[in-house]
């Protein structure tokens, strides 16, 4: 009887520790929280040891998210993220069903709410991202195409993106040095020389630490009326021999070498690694893919300024700028993609680490700017205006659905003239074509 019963409860024990083995493997791991506040959205970032089965509810009166995890258990401490300058006052969680994991998060203002996951990749686990949208979070303005005066004195308009951020590092050099926050102070720097020079006006595309997706960058270039978007990145390559700085243009066609094909593909997985959340459909894509057209010239004409003024302070990786599929200079802004270096080349990720060596990168793209605006003003600038004023030659790109005697009479100058200065046999003309003006 004694055996029999010491046979059952070896068998009982056995059983119970399949059961709490088998529950021990199923249950999924919140492994760590993290959060970053966005000018228009704060999002909420769960690491997780695998996929996860959840759900959401908004309540109020006070307003707090739920979330519900299915068979999840909690791996991280909700006391010590940074929830600064968020609507959310607190995190707190309990068991909810024996097995699942309820955490609440109690937020000090209204939000709408949106979810989504992200499998695995070469940067990440498993991720469950809340992204909370602010309510006073509204639809881009339409993008309205003004003629400006000829006598207008208008600063000309620079967007500077730092590359990556947030839940997205970029590459990672040596000594953890990360990309995002190179090409921030890279960018930065080159935000106040713009802000010191009598007529221009920097706008940064992202204004701190935190995710955008690509095309939320040149939409807000396009927002911002912007004549002219810099991409600033510092990229990494399997070989660290590799090193240099270059410059590009958007080709989606094919691109300049093997390597400025996988470079594009690259940098274009960030919305994968960052995660692209909800973002407003673009109601004029008639009107972008129109202007994208009008964009490349001037994006070339520009591309050679820059590389010239690169090449002074900066080993280049290629001596003349290169052409590529990237996602982010898909813009009717005229936008260039300039790689300041290799962050995987022990050597350069030290140089770029500087804050002096980013200064004088800052003042390269500073002056190959101020280079390609000073040859070609925008029409209604003050360097327009100065330009003219010096009786120096005007220029003007052609919009869509506008005529070369429509042009001829705009600046009170004969057609023949615009004909002869430019060699044009006939009326014929394109969009972004750039036409000097006689004087």
């Amino acid at each position: 009887m004694v055996g029999i019963s010491k046979t059952l409860l070896r068998a009982l024990l056995l059983w119970v520790l399949c059961l709490y083995t088998a529950q021990t493997v199923a249950d999924v791991l919140v492994k760590g929280v993290r959060v970053w506040r966005a000018p228009e959205r704060t999002r909420v970032v769960f690491d997780l040891s695998e996929a996860v089965q959840y759900n959401t509810l908004r309540l109020g009166n006070p307003e707090r998210l739920v979330i519900d995890l299915k068979n999840t258990r909690l791996h991280a401490s909700l006391a010590t993220v940074d929830l600064k300058n968020s609507p959310v006052q607190r995190m707190r969680s309990g068991v909810r069903n024996g097995n699942d994991l309820r955490i609440v998060l109690d937020l000090n203002s209204a939000v709408k709410p949106n979810s989504f996951s992200l499998t695995a990749n070469e940067r990440y686990g498993d991720r469950l991202v809340i992204d909370l949208l602010d309510l006073d979070r509204g639809p881009p303005q339409p993008i309205v195409v003004s003629k400006p005066a000829l006598d207008d004195k208008r600063d000309i308009i620079v967007a500077i993106d730092a590359g990556h951020g947030g839940e997205d590092p970029g590459a990672i050099g040596a000594r953890r040095i990360r990309e995002k926050d190179v090409v921030y102070a890279i960018a930065t720097a080159l935000a106040r020389l713009l802000e010191k020079e009598p007529g221009f006006k920097p706008v940064m595309i992202r204004e701190g630490d935190y995710f955008m997706a690509l095309r939320e960058r040149p939409a807000k270039a396009r927002e911002a009326n912007a004549d002219l978007m810099l991409s600033i990145h510092a990229d990494a390559f399997r070989l660290k021999s590799a090193h240099g700085a270059s410059v590009y243009t958007l080709s989606e066609r094919g691109s300049s070498s093997t390597f400025a094909a996988e470079l594009a593909e690259r940098e274009n997985r960030a919305d994968r690694i960052g995660g692209a959340g909800e973002t407003y459909e673009d109601v004029n894509r008639v009107l972008v893919d129109l202007a994208l057209t009008a964009s490349k010239e001037a994006s070339e004409r520009a591309s050679n300024h820059l590389t010239t003024r690169l090449g002074k302070v900066a080993p280049m990786h290629k001596k003349r700028p290169q052409m590529a599929n990237f996602a982010v200079l898909r813009s009717a802004v005229p936008s260039l993609l300039v790689e300041t270096g290799f962050i995987s080349n022990p050597e350069e990720a030290r140089r770029l680490n500087s804050p002096r060596y980013q200064q004088q990168l800052a003042q390269a793209l500073f002056q190959g700017v101020k280079s390609y605006f000073e040859d070609l003003p925008p029409e209604g600038s003050l360097l327009a205006w100065q330009a003219k004023q010096k009786g120096k030659q005007q220029t003007h790109t052609i919009r869509s659905g506008e005529t070369l005697s429509g042009i001829a009479q705009r600046y009170q100058v004969s057609l023949r003239a615009i004909k002869a200065l430019n060699g044009l046999r006939g009326d014929n003309i394109r969009v972004g074509q750039i036409l000097k003006i006689p004087g």
